[in-house]
């Protein structure tokens, strides 16, 4: 029976390169997950520089309404000068949102950037999915592109993260990554909010 079973996987030379083959793979996956980790990272670059260039429009457009508000008082037309009001409002909350979201994909940015083993991805990432799907919900009234795009690559990173715990072996612990990501959220909006008090 053993004679049947080497020749069926080519025979005890075969047999040593198969589990050779696996044990090496174990540590050096066939998919390499630190090309899929510089891609997610890419892609987090791009959006913020994305939110940048739009934070940049609604500071002009904040201006130029701005403006038109002290001019309609000035006419005493106060009618116009409450339309305008409002839609100043909803652009200065819309940008508030995309300031704070910005300031969270940061800190994710510098953590994924600071990311060197498989181990530390792990707990790395799973707090960074986490942030994602906070920042995908907030965003998506303001940009909606932005948030399917963060969508995509919180499942991207999610797919790191299984591929690093099958090969680490290691498990998540979900209640300590969410508290991770809650005090990520928590430190953009407190670097937000200090950022409003200089302005």
């Amino acid at each position: 029976m053993s004679d049947k079973f080497s020749k069926k996987w080519g025979g005890k030379k075969e047999h040593q390169r198969f589990f050779g083959a696996k044990v090496k793979e174990a540590f050096h996956p066939a998919a390499p997950l630190k090309p899929k980790l510089d891609h997610a990272v890419k892609r987090l670059e791009a959006q913020i520089q994305r939110m940048d260039q739009t934070s940049d429009h609604f500071t002009e457009r904040d201006k130029s309404l701005f403006a038109k508000i002290v001019e309609a008082y000035s006419k005493h037309d106060l009618q116009h000068a409450n339309v305008l009001a409002t839609e100043l409002a909803e652009i200065r909350k819309a940008e508030k949102t995309l300031i704070n979201s910005r300031l969270a994909l940061e800190q994710i940015l510098l953590r994924l950037k600071t990311v060197t083993e498989l181990g530390d991805m792990v707990s790395t990432l799973a707090p960074a999915v986490g942030v994602l799907r906070n920042i995908k919900t907030a965003i998506s009234g303001v940009l909606p592109d932005a948030g399917r795009e963060l969508e995509q690559i919180g499942t991207l990173l999610s797919g790191i993260i299984m591929d690093a715990g099958q090969t680490t072996g290691l498990t998540l612990s979900f209640g300590a990554t969410n508290e991770d990501a809650q005090k990520i959220l928590k430190d953009a909006r407190a670097r937000a909010h200090k950022n409003d008090k200089k302005t």
